[in-house]
């Protein structure tokens, strides 16, 4: 392994769950969330070597990994496949907490690409400012965006 792999590695280890958080607001599904986890993976890999560090690397990981599984997810609306499923867990935990998870992760599944991103992003606790430089907008329009959004998640039924 060169230099360059190395440096690869070491950064892909140090933010794999950076990169599976984002692929799992993506997708419940395990398979799936593997799929975008490769494909990141494999568009960080192509831009690596052009990274500028003009930013801070966990700032282009997110983005390189939220363009990715924004534009997979399109594709994957675009599609409409029919996955079949067991619908039963038999390991499924349901106390009132999972099932308050479960609730914002339906909602949040609900919203645009790009207000899922954004909501994904202040979830992991990023400020305004990292936000904003994440998904190429100003902080203020982060804040914003994050008010109408919460609006938006309080307004959707519980189905």
């Amino acid at each position: 392994m060169n230099a360059l792999e190395e440096k690869f590695a070491q950064t892909i280890a140090e933010h794999k769950s950076t990169i599976y958080t984002v692929c799992y607001m993506f997708s419940q599904d395990a398979d799936e969330v593997s799929d975008l986890f490769q494909e990141v993976l494999v568009n960080l890999w192509k831009g690596y070597g052009r990274f500028e560090h003009r930013s801070d690397i966990r700032t282009w990981i997110y983005r390189v990994s939220l363009n990715t599984c924004i534009s997979l997810d399109r594709k994957r609306r675009r599609s409409a496949t029919v996955r079949l499923t067991m619908d039963i867990n038999l390991f499924e935990d349901r106390d009132e907490d999972t099932r308050q998870v479960d609730l914002l992760h339906r909602r949040i599944s609900k919203l645009q690409p790009f207000d899922r991103a954004i909501v994904l992003l202040w979830l992991e606790e990023l400020s305004y400012e990292e936000i904003g430089q994440i998904v190429g907008i100003t902080a203020k329009n982060v804040s914003v965006r994050l008010f109408r959004i919460k609006e938006q998640l309080k307004q959707m039924s519980n189905d």
